[in-house]
C-alpha cells in the first residue's frame, strides 16, 4: 500500500470510531460509575471491539459473499451508511444507526451489559465500521496488506482504549466546542470517503 492509501485508511477508521467523539458518550453512560468501573469497562469494550473487527476482517468478504453480495455491491450500500452517518455528524446529530437508538441507551442496567451492546456494537463497530473493513479487506491484494488493514485498526482501537482508561481525566479537559468542532471534521472527511465508495462502486457495477 501506498502513503497516500495507509493515511486514507487510518483517516477512514479514525473518523468513524473517533475516540474523542466517542467519549462522552462513555461518560454518560458510566455516569454513577467509580474510576475503577470505568475501566474495567474500557477493557471490556476494548477486548469486544479487537474480536469483532478481527472476524469482519478474516470473515467478511466470505460472509457477505454467502449471500451472493459483490465486494462493489457493498462498496455501494457502505458508501451510503457512512454517508448518513457523516450527515448527522456534520449537523451536530447522532445516527441511531451508529449510537443506537434514544431508548436502547437508556436500557442499560450494569457494566457487563452495555459493555458489547451499545459500547462496541453498534458505536465503536457498527454498521458503518464493518462496511469500512469489508471494503477495504475486500480490495486487498495480500496478506500484507490485510495485516496492515489489521494494525491500524489496532492502532486505532489502542487510542479509544487509552482515551477511555483515562476518561475521568481527558473527560474534564475536553470541552464541548472542542468536541463539536472535531465531530464536524470528521464528518467532513468521512462524507468525503464516503463519496469516494460511492462513486468507485458505481463505476465498477455500471
Amino acid at each position: 500500500m501506498d502513503t497516500a492509501t495507509l493515511i486514507k485508511l487510518f483517516g477512514a477508521f479514525f473518523a468513524i470510531m473517533n475516540p474523542f467523539v466517542n467519549l462522552p458518550i462513555f461518560l454518560s453512560m458510566t455516569n454513577g460509575y467509580s474510576v475503577s468501573e470505568q475501566r474495567q469497562l474500557a477493557l471490556k469494550i476494548a477486548a469486544f471491539s479487537v474480536l469483532m473487527c478481527l472476524i469482519i476482517l478474516v470473515a467478511g468478504k466470505q460472509i457477505i459473499g454467502f449471500f451472493g453480495i459483490s465486494i462493489d455491491d457493498f462498496r455501494v450500500a457502505g458508501g451510503l451508511v457512512l454517508a448518513s452517518i457523516a450527515w448527522s455528524m456534520l449537523h451536530g446529530n447522532e445516527s441511531s444507526s451508529h449510537h443506537g437508538s434514544e431508548a436502547e441507551n437508556k436500557a442499560k442496567s450494569s457494566l457487563d451489559s452495555i459493555a458489547f451492546y451499545p459500547m462496541t456494537f453498534p458505536m465503536i463497530v457498527g454498521p458503518g465500521t464493518i462496511a469500512t473493513i469489508i471494503i477495504y479487506a475486500g480490495h486487498a491484494k495480500n496478506t500484507l496488506e490485510i495485516g496492515t488493514i489489521g494494525a491500524i485498526i489496532s492502532v486505532i482501537l489502542l487510542m479509544l482504549y487509552l482515551v477511555f482508561f483515562f476518561s475521568s481525566i481527558i473527560g474534564k479537559v475536553l470541552t464541548e466546542t472542542m468536541r463539536v468542532i472535531m465531530t464536524r471534521l470528521m464528518g467532513m472527511i468521512l462524507l468525503a470517503i464516503a463519496v469516494e465508495m460511492l462513486v468507485a462502486g458505481l463505476k465498477a457495477l455500471l
